[in-house]
């Protein structure tokens, strides 16, 4: 018998928890703001005919101009869907982003270019309005993944434990934010002082805003997203709490092929905001 795999705030709010409706619409709108120029236009190019390459060579420009140090094909800039400059802020990061343009063989497919999806969806839609993006990162923390924990069985209760209580004790030490955990499918409310202290740490930056963003979005947790942005973990510690109830999910029932493929590219997503975090640090 195989049971399918859902993701980690699938399996984590909607079989643990009861999370209000006004909670959903928020996490629906903030994932919609970074996927709108990343993940949905992944799966518009599956239906589409792709675009056959067209340069030689890509390349970053020596001279940073608006918005940062330019992506040049062939020695021309490139525009983002909103026309804007495809730019990033340091030349490493505008280095990594041409190597996935220098890596498109006979086609450009934007599917294996998720550093330039997440680039173009920073570029138009964070630049321009960072306090929504932030907002909605900041609305993860009421009903953060971390929160909601199993009552049953005893060795899924151990793996959450495990895998989420350094990162609580983490943001309570760093932030002073104490939260509260909940069981069963009883939603508790956060106190406003554990949220106000917690949301002081998202930055105002929007390349690295954006990057938490999509972080917070892949894997349910602000707080974790926070904890690889400030060095408190490892990429892979992260992906791997953010997955604690589908792995023991995989161990008990076996794997879900589709479910595996979709967690596959959503790992793809995830390093390429890692990538954005590291090309930022000083």
């Amino acid at each position: 018998m195989h049971c399918t795999m859902r993701g980690p705030r699938d399996t984590a709010l909607q079989n643990v928890m009861k999370v209000s409706e006004e909670t959903k619409t928020d996490i629906r709108r903030m994932g919609d703001l970074i996927e709108d120029n990343s993940q949905r236009a992944a799966r518009r190019s599956a239906r589409q005919r792709l675009r056959k390459r067209f340069y030689q060579y890509a390349s970053v420009g020596d001279v940073p101009g608006e918005g940062g140090f330019p992506l040049l094909l062939d020695g021309k800039p490139v525009r983002t869907p909103s026309r804007r400059q495809l730019a990033a802020p340091t030349p490493r990061l505008a280095a990594a982003i041409a190597e996935e343009w220098n890596a498109q063989e006979k086609v450009i497919d934007p599917v294996h270019m998720p550093l330039t999806r997440l680039a173009n969806a920073i570029i138009d839609a964070v630049t321009a309005a960072p306090d929504p993006v932030a907002k909605e990162v900041a609305n993860y923390l009421s009903s953060d993944l971390l929160f909601y924990r199993a009552q049953t069985p005893d060795s899924l209760v151990e793996q959450q434990t495990r895998a989420w209580d350094p990162v609580l004790a983490w943001a309570n030490h760093t932030f002073g934010a104490r939260f509260v955990l909940a069981q069963g499918v009883m939603h508790v409310v956060q106190p406003e002082q554990a949220l106000a202290a917690a949301s002081a740490g998202i930055p105002s930056d929007p390349w690295r805003l954006g990057a938490l963003s999509a972080i917070t979005t892949l894997t349910g947790s602000a707080l974790l997203a926070l904890a690889l942005m400030h060095g408190a973990m490892e990429p892979e510690a992260v992906w791997a709490a953010a997955h604690v109830d589908e792995d023991w999910q995989m161990q008990k029932w076996g794997h879900d092929e589709q479910a595996v493929e979709r967690r596959a590219y959503r790992q793809g997503e995830f390093d390429a905001a890692v990538a954005i975090l590291r090309a930022l640090q000083v």
